[in-house]
């Protein structure tokens, strides 16, 4: 079988993305539809999930996914207005500092909710549509590199995001026989509209970043190539698996690029 250029194409698809007002998830909006996708941006924040859906030209409904009501109700507007969805990225997440000693049982319950719960949420529901009509999907989990590595004063946040790869990987093999095809996308230090406003500006796409092997921080552009590729026909025989879109990160297992003679170290970053 040859590969054919159309098969990267998504004409005649429906694509949501959870959390698609901003960031890695508009980015992720912006591809699909890109490729041909009819794009629905389910995001809590009415202004931002209006922006988006106006730049994209995509279906934008406020919705905050780690409510299934709000979900339900989502997903039959989508369906109403664009058709069945075959392609489901959930993106949605968030975090906040909070030290293992000082995590509140109510501060470890929002984390869970805004990164995993809802995980669940969006796939069961778009996935029993898929089942129950006998139609392909792929669905993309966004995760990150802190749900395979310590991240202090992060531990919920990271415990949910390592939830989001087994979920994967389980999800994956419960559907594999539906032909639909759960993977996952795992950045590192992405450069997003909240993450340079944090940094002040001096996070640049050209900044030099020496902890990561590429040095330099990545865009969303080269997350949203990622999930095109899996949204695809290129990727059909992909499932269950955890992309590292983050510059060579999780490879380097800990080595880095001195930033003074540039030599390859492995250990705490030099003073």
């Amino acid at each position: 079988m040859a590969i054919d250029p159309a098969d990267i194409l998504l004409a005649g698809r429906v694509a949501v993305v959870t959390g698609g007002g901003a960031g890695i998830g508009k980015g992720i909006a912006e591809g699909l539809a890109a490729f041909g996708a009819s794009v629905a941006v389910w995001e809590r924040d009415p202004d931002t999930c209006a922006a988006a859906a106006e730049s994209i030209g995509a279906l934008g409904i406020t919705t905050d996914v780690r409510d299934s009501a709000q979900v339900d109700t989502a997903l039959d507007r989508t369906v109403a207005e664009l058709g069945e969805v075959s392609i489901l990225v959930n993106n949605a997440g968030g975090t906040f500092f909070s030290p293992l000693l000082d995590t509140s049982e109510n501060g470890w319950d929002a984390l869970y909710k805004s990164n995993l719960r809802h995980v669940l949420l969006c796939t069961q529901r778009i996935a029993r549509r898929l089942v129950d009509a006998r139609r392909p999907g792929s669905i993309i989990n966004v995760t990150s590199i802190e749900g395979v590595r310590a991240a202090p004063g992060y531990a919920a946040y990271a415990a949910a995001k390592a939830g989001v790869i087994n979920f994967t990987q389980t999800a994956a093999f419960e559907l594999a026989a539906d032909g639909i095809r759960v993977n996952a996308l795992a950045p590192d230090l992405t450069l997003t509209e909240g993450l340079m406003q944090l940094s002040g500006g001096t996070l640049q796409p050209d900044a030099d970043a020496p902890g990561i092997p590429m040095r330099r921080p990545g865009h969303v552009d080269e997350i949203a190539g990622a999930a095109v590729f899996l949204a695809s026909d290129m990727a059909s025989y992909i499932t269950g698996q955890t992309i590292h879109v983050d510059g060579g990160t999780h490879a380097a297992g800990g080595w880095y690029h001195h930033p003074q003679t540039g030599r390859p170290t492995l250990g705490p970053p030099a003073q």
